[in-house]
């Protein structure tokens, strides 16, 4: 499962950020496939990025001039929660798999992530969803009437990592232009990329209002891990090997999870599952298998 899920990854990166020759060119691909929102956290300012990140279109539809109910945007998250809840940030969030790679560096790690301090640093990402990608935009407007993407222009570490520093790097006029409002940002990011190296998926844990939103669907997403209590033994293997700190023997449907499948794989009886629910519907309509 943990190779598969590596491939996934790998290819969903791969698939967001296509337009190679925008890292070596340093310009912005602006063709018609981004008027698209792809899953996950990918900046739209990426020179690879060949799509819209959901979060930035959010901002600018609640930021605009004449604000404007989006169903497109809004319906377009709320079908990816619908359909996978948070196995979009396991699986197809190219930050995500950057935030993994980054906790594999050898670094001190922190040992316990399961103390009432990391409690309640997991809810500074409902603090970014609700005041910095939907308040702020709303209510912060400028002169001309139009609210600011607070999250993308004064947060967001993955903006600044794969949009702002290959820009930079590739085009000599934005070099020249750097003030304040980068400093801010690298430094926002720096802190991420040390937080990540000791702590599995850190920004995801603390920080990321897209894995907030996509959290309040897993209880209802149509991909579900699934919990057979009767087989259960309460070994506690799955809550030992979840890197998010989930018991899923308790919550299987925790916004924390991630649906990496981990869980499922190491379970030794079989109590855990992942998959869609119609198809564990189907598979008890048949019954057992003789």
């Amino acid at each position: 499962m943990a190779d598969r899920r590596k491939i996934v990854q790998w290819l969903a990166l791969l698939a967001n950020n296509a337009n190679i020759r925008g890292f070596f060119e340093g310009r912005i691909y602006r063709g018609g496939l981004k008027s698209f929102c792809v899953p996950g956290l990918n900046c739209y300012s990426c020179p690879g990025a060949v799509a819209s990140c959901p979060l930035g279109s959010l901002q600018a539809m609640i930021g605009s001039y004449r604000y404007r109910f989006s169903f497109y945007v809004a319906g377009l998250m709320m079908g990816f929660g619908l359909l996978f809840g948070r196995l979009v940030c396991g699986f197809l969030c190219p930050f995500g798999l950057i935030q993994e790679l980054l906790h594999k560096v050898p670094f001190y790690k922190v040992r316990n992530t399961k103390t009432r301090f990391w409690r309640m640093a997991g809810y500074g990402k409902y603090f970014m969803l609700a005041v910095f990608v939907i308040a702020l935009p709303m209510f912060a407007r400028n002169w001309a009437g139009m609210g600011e993407p607070a999250f993308c222009k004064y947060i967001c570490p993955a903006g600044t990592l794969t949009a702002g520093l290959p820009l930079i790097a590739a085009n000599q006029p934005m070099r020249e232009s750097i003030g304040l409002l980068f400093a801010l940002k690298a430094s926002i990011a720096a802190v991420v990329v040390v937080g990540c190296l000791s702590v599995f998926r850190f920004f995801c844990r603390t920080l990321c209002p897209l894995g907030a939103f996509y959290g309040f669907f897993n209880k209802i997403a149509l991909y579900r891990l699934n919990f057979d209590e009767h087989n259960c033994v309460h070994c506690g293997s799955c809550a030992r090997v979840c890197k998010m700190d989930v018991d899923p023997s308790r919550t299987p449907d925790s916004p924390e999870c991630i649906r990496c499948g981990d869980c499922a794989a190491l379970c030794p009886v079989s109590a855990l599952s992942a998959g869609f629910i119609q198809a564990e519907a189907q598979k008890t309509a048949r019954g057992p298998a003789r």
